[in-house]
């Protein structure tokens, strides 16, 4: 095998991670366009301010980052549709819940430590009772459907590839790092928040490396979400619309650096401390091995 071609295939005649991935990016975006124009057809324009518009715009860019990731898999590595790790069995449920749990403790003591250092107070919100879809429902959906999609993105077919290959460190650098950057475009980011978001990358890649189950990292990223827009009334990313209302009313008194104010709780420390102790937790639980069927197809 010359050295050009070694650049593109490796020893076992498989292509490169590297360049998969670049076929995986130029795919998703394909489709993805494929796709949108497909649901503006058939659905019309993508407004975002009906329940059902919502639900939907937050489906569609879901759709192309498991199907094209799924079969780049196959393709390549011959790997089931499993193994980009959402495994259809009796654990996926229990391993959803228990990442919907660990999401909810972690933005519960997030929010407990900007309570104990005077920033944040709360009241409950009695209107909430009589929007409970738009409130509560529709917002649980959507933030399905949003951290769905950001973990088959994220940590799904890129991490995973660079994860078979021997290169788990670079799998993190390469997600956590353009998953904080992506965030800089929504209202009042800022260092601390980015800094937060970059973690948040850390948080979910270890939490797959350890459970290799999207479905764990699914919940404990769709619940933190979901508790802070629908339960605490505090921004999601900077975003206030995402929530027609909330169980509780959240009064900020800031200092910025403690409650991120304007941007919401991911952008102070407190935010910081409790995702930094979520990982120290998490570093600590038992690593699953990968399944026989994928150990058997790792290459470079």
């Amino acid at each position: 095998m010359d050295s050009v071609t070694t650049i593109f295939i490796d020893d076992k005649g498989t292509l490169r991670s590297g360049w998969r991935i670049a076929v995986f990016l130029f795919g998703y975006f394909f489709v993805s366009s494929l796709v949108s124009v497909m649901a503006f057809s058939i659905f019309g324009g993508s407004d975002f301010t009906t329940p059902d518009s919502r639900i939907l715009w937050s489906v569609v860019p879901l759709i192309p980052a498991l199907l094209v990731g799924s079969v780049l898999g196959n393709t390549f590595e011959k790997l089931p549709f499993a193994a980009i790790g959402v495994p259809i069995s009796g654990k996926a449920a229990m391993n959803l819940l228990l990442g919907c749990a660990v999401g909810v403790a972690t933005f519960a003591f997030a929010v407990l430590i900007a309570v104990a250092g005077g920033g944040l107070s709360f009241t409950q919100n009695p209107e909430v009772l009589n929007t409970l879809w738009p409130s509560i429902g529709v917002p649980l959906l959507v933030f399905a459907a949003a951290a769905a999609f950001e973990e088959a993105f994220f940590r799904g077919y890129i991490f995973q590839t660079l994860t078979r290959s021997g290169y788990a460190w670079l799998a993190i650098l390469i997600t956590a790092v353009p998953f904080g950057v992506v965030h800089l475009g929504n209202p009042n980011a800022g260092v601390i928040s980015t800094i937060n978001t970059v973690l948040a990358g850390v948080w979910f890649g270890l939490a797959y490396l350890k459970t290799r189950d999207l479905w764990f990292v699914w919940g404990v990223h769709w619940f933190w979400n979901w508790t802070q827009g629908s339960v605490f009334g505090i921004e999601v990313s900077g975003l206030t619309d995402l929530s027609a209302g909330s169980l509780l009313i959240e009064t900020d008194a800031g200092p910025h650096w403690l409650t991120g104010t304007t941007y919401g709780i991911e952008g102070g420390i407190a935010c910081t401390f409790a995702i930094v102790i979520s990982i120290i937790v998490i570093k600590f639980i038992p690593q699953k091995e990968n399944e026989p069927q994928i150990d058997a197809n790792v290459r470079r």
